[in-house]
């Protein structure tokens, strides 16, 4: 293009609008991709969460009253843990009053 030879009004607005929306979805694109990879780094926290949680009502319990907690059922009205059911499931095995209970958390994919 020489200097005479000028683009018109309406190639420079077309051309123009174009940059705009590829900008703009652009901005999408990264702002969803932001947001997934977000909920993702959420979801493996909370299970971590929940295991910190269970731990520590475990022990305080230990403390507080010398012996561990015969059921989950007992924690969660006593030292009030609560936590997703339709998400994890907790199995609790208590072994004896003096030896620390089993616990494992699994997650449900399901949902």
């Amino acid at each position: 293009m020489n200097r005479f030879n000028r683009p018109t009004i309406r190639k420079r607005i077309l051309e123009s609008m174009n940059f705009s929306v590829f900008f703009f979805i652009a901005i999408i694109i990264a702002f969803l991709l932001g947001i997934s990879f977000i909920s993702s780094t959420s979801a493996k926290d909370q299970k971590q969460v929940l295991t910190d949680a269970v731990s520590r009502d475990i022990i305080h319990c230990y403390a507080v009253e010398g012996y561990y907690p015969p059921s989950l059922a007992y924690i969660e009205n006593h030292y009030g843990l609560t936590y997703d059911k339709s998400r994890y499931i907790v199995d609790y095995v208590p072994v004896g009053d003096n030896i620390m209970p089993s616990v494992t958390i699994v997650e449900i994919h399901g949902k």
